[in-house]
Order: structure tokens, then C-alpha cells, then sequence
């Protein structure tokens, strides 16, 4: 199963791919962690793509996108799941990551960025603040029993 976790940054993507991860046994990709697979990005683009793949229908991989020129990473197949949070704990988690202080450029930064992925369409929207995890993981697992045909 392939899971794509999709938001801004501090909209608690981390900690729901973290929740699913322990639940069905994935592995977690973040960003641009595939740019390891190859020396030159184009050819790590192009394995990246045939991991995701592959990973439709077999191994559990969860890609963590904050980007939204990754989201054409995803194969059609792909479960999107939307993260978000109001734009006030955004930056109170954002704060926390600076060590208390967020600079105006990057609050500024955060504000233009909040909503960007609004027009995109998605599988199931989770909250990020308020959000049951364990629920969600309940449903991802209820479909890929379903989609290998196992009935409980």
C-alpha cells in the first residue's frame, strides 16, 4: 500500500505517518529522501517513481509531502491523505521548532503558504490538531484488507 501524507509544515503529518507506520509495518520516505537512490536527481526521480510503484500493491511505503510539486510524484493508485492545521498552531509549532521565536519573513512565509493545497483532491482529510490517528489507521487497514480480498 502506497500512502501519501500530504500538508503544510507543523500540520502533524510527521506524527500521523509515525501512527500509521506502527500500525500496518511501512516505511517512511520524507520529501526529498530519494534523492539518495542515484547521483544525478533525474535518474533518483525515475527509481523513486518505480519504488512508488511497485509499492501500490506491495510493500507499505508512506511518502511525507510538504511540497506540492511532489504530490505528481504519487502514482494514480496512491492513497492522499490531506493534513491540516489553522494557521495559528502552524505557527505556534513552528515557533516551538525555532526554539521559541519565529521570525516575521518566516510567519510571512507560512501565511502565503497556508491553503496551498486546497484545489487538490484527496482520500480522506485529517485534522492535525484534533485528528483520531488510531481511526484513520482503522480505515487504511479496513481497505487493504478489502482491496487483497480478505474478510474478517
Amino acid at each position: 500500500m502506497l500512502i501519501g501524507i500530504i500538508g503544510e509544515n507543523c500540520s502533524g503529518k510527521s506524527t500521523l505517518a509515525a501512527c500509521i507506520r506502527d500500525a500496518i509495518g511501512a516505511e517512511i520516505i520524507t520529501g526529498k529522501d530519494y534523492l539518495r537512490m542515484a547521483k544525478s536527481e533525474q535518474e533518483a526521480k525515475r527509481l523513486f517513481q518505480e519504488k512508488l510503484k511497485r509499492a501500490v500493491d506491495g510493500s507499505n511505503i508512506i511518502y511525507v509531502i510538504a511540497d506540492p510539486e511532489h504530490i505528481a510524484l504519487l502514482p494514480e493508485a496512491a492513497i492522499r491523505i490531506l493534513v491540516s492545521a489553522d494557521l495559528d498552531t502552524i505557527k505556534e509549532r513552528f515557533s516551538a521548532r525555532m526554539h521559541g521565536v519565529l521570525p516575521g519573513a518566516v510567519e510571512r512565509m507560512l501565511e502565503s503558504k497556508h491553503g496551498m493545497f486546497d484545489n487538490e483532491t484527496f482520500d480522506y482529510c485529517f485534522d492535525g490538531v484534533s485528528g483520531d490517528a488510531a481511526a484513520l489507521c482503522g480505515q487504511l487497514m479496513n481497505r487493504s484488507s478489502l482491496k487483497a480480498g480478505i474478510t474478517g
